[in-house]
């Protein structure tokens, strides 16, 4: 939801802290690979791995509720054609800077830009299958397919070992169910926020449950922690592995709606409500500023050079939203310009015989 006025502070919370660990994991993985080894990052991750992303799609289906009854032309245009525009222009960026001109090969570039149309490409393949999901949850409410229904065919999908190498297919085999139990459950997800935040106490003792529970099941008996991957012990078995994303799911919601109680992680709230433009441009800073840190060994210590690594990742892209707003050049970058916007839908240019007619409202 885009004005500050219409969002609940705990979404945009949960929303800070699942970009957090979004960023974590890129950062965490990529200097685990280019060094070999792990750091405190990593286990953080290794415990959020069941949850992480699974957390992100369902706060994204949310508020479908809101839109879903809408006609397919205003849907498509605030739920499909939003998220594939910004994927489109930063899916370009991202292959000009580090096809075209770091690797020098702009033929290929074309080539992976293609390819990037039918599969998602590289971090922004989440952005692309929020659009994907939107069009998928609208069709089965066309459809009038139930929701019991729905919830079962997402959940087979992702307890099977579903791996055609189609990243397109296989991801939304694992994360469907995800957004679209965030679109059915959201009424008993803010009614278990409204009762945390009623019962601070409770919740807390119920956080630390869940917590040494959740923990001992990732790090059982054949779990592993390396420099590029996680292996978790029987959090990974299939069912168990939905089960716990779902709970850690709940859980990180219940986190968010308690730190809304403090002040000082106000920041935290601010970051939520703009987790798009933290995830659209946080990787090409997150490259650059670890390639140079590592080259000249300016930090030994793994652990150290993983967190200054995510914080230039996550401070970047908002100094890079700051400039735009004041400087008002580039602003196509984070908000859809009216001509991506299909005719006819709010937002979309207007024919010019019609501008001067139009009341204001």
């Amino acid at each position: 939801m885009s004005n500050d006025s219409q969002r609940l502070q705990w979404v945009d919370m949960a929303k800070g802290l699942s970009i957090l660990l979004v960023v974590m994991m890129y950062s965490a993985f990529s200097v685990g690979e280019d060094t070999g080894q792990t750091g405190v990052l990593h286990w953080i991750i290794a415990f959020a791995t069941p949850f992480r992303m699974p957390e992100f799609f369902a706060i994204s289906g949310l508020f479908l509720s809101l839109v879903i009854a809408r006609d397919w032309k205003p849907y498509a245009d605030r739920r499909v054609l939003h998220y594939f525009y910004f994927y489109a222009v930063w899916a370009i960026i991202h292959l000009v800077f580090k096809v075209g001109l770091v690797a020098g090969d702009p033929a290929m570039a074309l080539i992976d830009l293609a390819w990037a149309i039918a599969e998602p490409y590289g971090v922004l393949w989440f952005i692309y299958m929020l659009a994907v999901f939107s069009a998928v949850a609208k069709l089965c409410f066309t459809l009038r397919l139930p929701h019991w229904l729905v919830l079962a065919l997402g959940a087979v999908l992702q307890i099977a070992p579903i791996h055609t190498g189609s990243y397109l297919i296989d991801q939304f085999a694992a994360y469907f169910v995800y957004f679209y139990s965030g679109y059915v459950f959201a009424p008993m997800l803010f009614k278990l926020v409204a009762w945390a935040q009623a019962n601070i106490g409770m919740a807390l003792a119920s956080l630390v449950t869940w917590a040494l529970v959740h923990a001992a099941l990732v790090f059982s008996p054949g779990y592993a922690v390396l420099p590029g991957e996680i292996h978790m012990g029987l959090a990974s078995l299939p069912v168990l592995h939905l089960l716990l994303a779902l709970i850690g799911t709940a859980a990180l919601c219940v986190i968010a709606s308690l730190l809304t109680k403090l002040a000082f992680m106000d920041w935290l709230r601010w970051l939520g409500s703009k987790s798009l433009v933290i995830y659209l441009a946080f990787v090409l800073p997150m490259g650059i500023v670890r390639t140079l840190l590592i080259k000249f060994d300016l930090i030994s210590n793994i652990s150290v050079l993983s967190i200054v690594v995510m914080a230039s990742a996550v401070i970047s892209p908002v100094v890079l939203y700051w400039l735009v707003q004041w400087t008002g050049f580039g602003k196509f970058l984070f908000e859809r310009p009216d001509w991506a916007h299909i005719p006819g839908t709010p937002g979309a240019r207007r024919p010019r015989q019609q501008v001067s007619a139009t009341p204001a409202e």
